[in-house]
């Protein structure tokens, strides 16, 4: 096992906040496992940013107006805060539209085209005649031949999950002009994959058949069973990597052949501000390189990527991909398209100080090798039953303890004792877990020492042997406080916030994982420690309720066929319906308010009568073009003054989303004054 360790977390895409999926699937595991192997002294570089191309990216700034970078920018920051609020230790975080990664994946890509490794190929590409571009898979959308779903995507139909070409598309359409497209001859740079199946066959179905996770395992089997396909290295698109070769305008480098070079820009990047040799960590046999990816990635890491390096010639492939499943929201599907999800800056935001009790709800229900699922409710037990029934009240009781008897000074003890093992036990078990990417049950080992500590204290009953057997109690709070420390180390890697308060608490500095396994004493008879304070609160209902509310609301404004529109307003009954006297109506005269800009007094023959009805509507019309308006009037309002004018009624308008006004009005010009509605 080398002690060099090249750790890569799949770059989240800038066109949005992280979420618990993310965090779930990708980055705490991944933080964990790196901070593990720091504890165990290997070199660490644990490397991550953000992916600032590909078509997501445009989608983005076209629906909100902005320019792409404008996003990235956005984006970037608040997904880089939320990974150093959250604890994600990071060694580097940076972006694909720096310019040192724009150098060094056009450098990747020349070596490759010096090496004749790509195909030139002319294919036949949707293009818009009206935008004057080509289109991305992304920027088709038409009818699923699986499931006839009207929206499904060039690259996928979100409804039924297949996978699609944008041929296989019925009635393809724009989503740039709405036009129906059509297919133009252009050149792209493809990567033979084809040529790399004897050596992924070699490396993954024969080299890590027993040691990689059967989920990756399986699907990578799966496309080289079926066989693999050249694939287009370059895109047409104007957002990306520009393609460095002559005669190449409008061309960018495939998102999935600039995002993983990422990771060696980003270590680059980190290698120069550390005095480190980048090359060391990806040029050398004696360095692991492992990715933390979702199982949404595993092609890409573990067929495309992998294909990329072998062709280049220069670089190590990876020791393991532990990806992990996908991880839903109180049983549905997280979606960012539909705001189910929860977002980490938000929960940093509400949940202040209380990091560590996500990461351990996430740990805990991480979908290692198949879906789970994240409810609000599971979160509060989690939190309120272990963190604060079993790990906190464990602390909190040692920490007592020793301060009433002992003013804070560890008394003395059997060094000896057999219960001491459970440390070494425990270090040893979260070792081989984490060693081999099973994080759910490193934390139980974790927590089990907690309730060991518990279970302990509880058959010592120190409060009582105190009186009688004070040798007796001393000894049982000395072995307490052991497994308290070893809590305190054990715990970094996964609770790291609540580690730094209980060595603090405790006053031991933070030790190696072998010092942890082969010390049975972590803190010594006569050690002073400090006052103790509550590792973990309740979390209590309303909060939870509180949450749960927030996703219902979510789900309600999905229900809605127009987003833009209110809420429904409080129900009525029908009695209450047939009070209301809707007539049609025709505005007869009009003129402006004197000293009031958004008022008109109108005169409106309803057919009853003609009356006098003061409307706000002058920003949205003149007085000239509303004479002769057929609308609708609610006749029996009761008359109130306006300016001093006498209103009688109200005129029925909607807000269109312009902001501007307009009238409701009878599709039948020809209907007479006076005609009741309902």
């Amino acid at each position: 096992m080398s002690n060099r360790k090249m750790i890569t977390a799949a770059l989240p895409y800038a066109n949005g906040p992280v979420h618990i999926g993310h965090l779930a699937g990708v980055y705490i595991p991944a933080d964990v496992y790196a901070r593990f192997q720091r504890r165990s002294g290997k070199d660490v570089a644990f490397i991550c940013g953000s992916d600032e191309h590909g078509i997501p990216i445009t989608i983005r700034a076209k629906k909100e107006g902005v320019t792409p970078q404008d996003i990235v920018d956005k984006y970037h920051e608040i997904i880089k805060k939320s990974f150093s609020d959250l604890g994600i230790s990071f060694d580097e975080y940076s972006r694909t539209t720096s310019a040192n990664h724009r150098e060094t994946s056009q450098d990747f890509f020349k070596v490759l085209y010096e090496k004749e490794k790509f195909t030139e190929e002319m294919s036949e590409q949707y293009f818009d005649e009206q935008a004057n571009e080509f289109l991305a898979d992304r920027y088709i959308v038409g009818t699923c031949p699986n499931c006839g779903n009207e929206n499904a995507y060039g690259d996928q139909c979100e409804r039924c999950g297949s996978t699609l070409s944008p041929s296989e598309l019925i009635n393809p359409k724009s989503m740039l002009s709405g036009n129906v497209p059509i297919k133009k001859e252009t050149k792209n740079w493809y990567l033979p994959l084809n040529e790399y199946e004897d050596f992924l066959n070699e490396w993954i179905i024969e080299g890590h058949k027993d040691d990689w996770k059967p989920n990756v395992y399986g699907q990578v089997k799966s496309w080289l069973t079926d066989g693999l396909k050249p694939r287009a290295m370059t895109r047409d698109l104007n957002w990306g990597v520009p393609v460095p070769l002559p005669n190449a305008e409008g061309k960018v480098l495939y998102v999935w052949f600039d995002a993983p070079i990422g990771y060696i820009s980003f270590t680059k990047e980190w290698a120069a501000k550390n005095g480190k040799d980048w090359k060391d960590y990806w040029q050398s046999e004696e360095s692991d390189l492992v990715h933390f990816i979702g199982k949404d990635n595993i092609v890409f890491h573990c067929i495309i990527f992998p294909a990329m390096m072998k062709a280049h010639g220069d670089f190590i492939m990876p020791k393991n991909v532990p990806a992990f499943e996908f991880l839903n929201l109180e049983n549905d599907k997280i979606s960012t398209s539909r705001n189910w999800a929860v977002w980490a800056h938000e929960y940093v935001e509400e949940f202040p100080g209380q990091q560590d009790v996500l990461r351990y709800a996430l740990l805990s229900s991480a979908p290692e090798t198949k879906d789970n699922n994240f409810t609000w409710k599971d979160f509060q037990t989690k939190n309120n039953s272990e963190l604060v029934g079993i790990f906190g009240n464990f602390i909190n009781r040692v920490a007592v303890l020793i301060h009433k008897y002992y003013n804070g000074i560890i008394p003395a003890g059997n060094e000896n004792a057999d219960e001491l093992n459970e440390i070494t036990k425990a270090a040893t078990e979260v070792e081989t877990f984490l060693e081999n990417y099973e994080f759910r049950n490193a934390l139980t080992s974790m927590m089990n020492l907690a309730r060991f500590g518990n279970q302990y204290l509880q058959i010592e009953e120190p409060w009582k042997t105190i009186k009688d057997n004070p040798e007796k109690a001393a000894n049982s709070l000395f072995i307490a406080a052991q497994i308290a420390v070893g809590l305190a180390q054990i715990c970094e890697p996964f609770l790291p916030f609540s580690a730094e308060k209980l060595q603090k608490m405790f006053n031991v500095s933070q030790l190696n994982w072998s010092d942890i396994k082969n010390e049975k004493i972590l803190i010594k008879t006569g050690h002073q420690i400090n006052e103790s304070s509550l590792l973990f609160s309740k979390i209590e209902d309303d909060v939870i309720d509180f949450q749960i509310q927030k996703l219902e609301n979510t789900k309600q404004s999905n229900k809605k066929t127009n987003p833009n529109a209110n809420p429904m307003k409080d129900e009525i009954q029908f009695d209450d319906f047939t009070k209301i006297d809707l007539r049609t109506a025709t505005i007869i005269e009009a003129e402006k308010v004197e000293k009031a800009d958004k008022l008109l007094k109108l005169t409106v023959d309803t057919g009853v009568d003609v009356r006098t009805v003061v409307s706000g509507i002058a920003e949205s019309f003149t007085a000239e073009e509303v004479i002769g308006k057929q609308v609708m009037i609610l006749l029996n309002l009761a008359p109130r003054k306006i300016r001093g004018i006498e209103s009688q009624g109200m005129l029925l308008l909607t807000t269109k989303a312009d902001g501007k006004l307009s009238f409701v009005t009878p599709d039948d010009s020809n209907v007479e004054n006076g005609i009741e509605i309902g």
